[in-house]
């Protein structure tokens, strides 16, 4: 057994210094920074490895755009999985509007009649889901014709200027997956158009052939859940008919005991062959606002 080492704290001290600190400790939540920023570490390292990032919860909103970007940008993350919310927000941004930052204890009557929508303590204008029609009107003959959400999702990333998630997986090249695109802004603006008896050819199938190959075709993988719900599962699934994930990292605050998979400990899945039952793993019970910046800067 390791002794827990008491951490030291020296002014001056960087990101990389403070998680080599918590290493040090090894224990509760700051081992598990520790560990998972060892893991994401040895997934990069590791030229045989396909990484699966899936994210889930307000990211954009939480001020995590960046950091995303900057994995995706840096071959922390070859296949992306993610919310219709977050890919929402992330197109606002990219069209010239910004979050703000609010109060949850302000009056959401009061909010509602200025025209402003509460994420927790992010304020948005209301007023994007005008500039965000416009746009769709705009490009929707560019968008109709594409198969596949993936390719839907590039096409979309192709018609901004402005940094972006969407634009960096275009340019990159980077498979974006987003089972449940409907569930968001971006999917109201395409119903409207739907509504008006115009046609889609996307088809909601079409990427799971995709994924599961991407999977299936890797030497070996690791996967990286920011919080969980079917950016998880969607990833977890591909997995399944695989050797399972050589690597994995969880960051979530759900518990495991009703059930959901946003809760579930990633060894869990190695009853179901998603995780290979030798594979290093950790479950980091952290807000994801604080962990990933944490994480991430441990390993740039």
């Amino acid at each position: 057994m390791k002794p827990v080492k008491q951490m030291n704290i020296k002014t001056g001290m960087d990101v990389k210094d403070l998680v080599k600190e918590m290493s040090g400790s090894g224990v509760f939540g700051a081992g598990r920074i520790a560990q998972a920023a060892d893991i994401l570490k040895s997934m990069k390292s590791d030229k045989d490895c396909k990484i699966f990032l899936g994210v889930a919860g307000a990211m954009v909103p939480g001020g995590m755009k960046g950091i995303i970007i900057d994995m995706l940008k840096n071959g922390y993350a070859h296949v992306f999985v993610t919310t219709g919310a977050n890919l929402t927000h992330d197109l606002i941004e990219a069209l010239g509007f910004e979050h703000y930052q609010g109060n949850c204890q302000a009056d959401d009557k009061e909010l509602h009649k200025k025209g402003i929508d509460r994420i927790y303590e992010t304020f948005m204008p209301n007023k994007v889901y005008e500039d965000l029609e416009k746009f769709f009107n705009k490009n929707f003959d560019k968008l109709k014709g594409e198969t596949s959400i993936k390719e839907f999702l590039w096409k979309l990333g192709s018609l901004l200027e402005k940094d972006s998630i969407l634009k960096t997986c275009y340019d990159k090249k980077i498979p974006i997956f987003c089972p449940g695109i409907a569930d968001s802004g971006i999917g109201l603006m395409m119903w409207g158009h739907l509504a008006k008896g115009e046609k889609v050819e996307v088809k909601a199938f079409e990427d799971l052939k995709e994924i599961m190959d991407l999977a299936w075709t890797a030497k070996r993988t690791g996967v990286i859940y920011v919080g969980g719900g079917v950016p998880k599962n969607y990833i977890q699934q591909s997995m399944q008919l695989t050797k399972g994930a050589t690597y994995g990292i969880q960051v979530t605050m759900d518990r495991p005991e009703p059930g959901g998979s946003s809760g579930a400990e990633l060894r869990e899945g190695i009853s179901w062959g998603k995780l290979n039952d030798k594979a290093k793993h950790v479950n980091v019970i952290c807000d994801a606002t604080i962990a990933l910046p944490l994480v991430y800067s441990a390993v740039k």
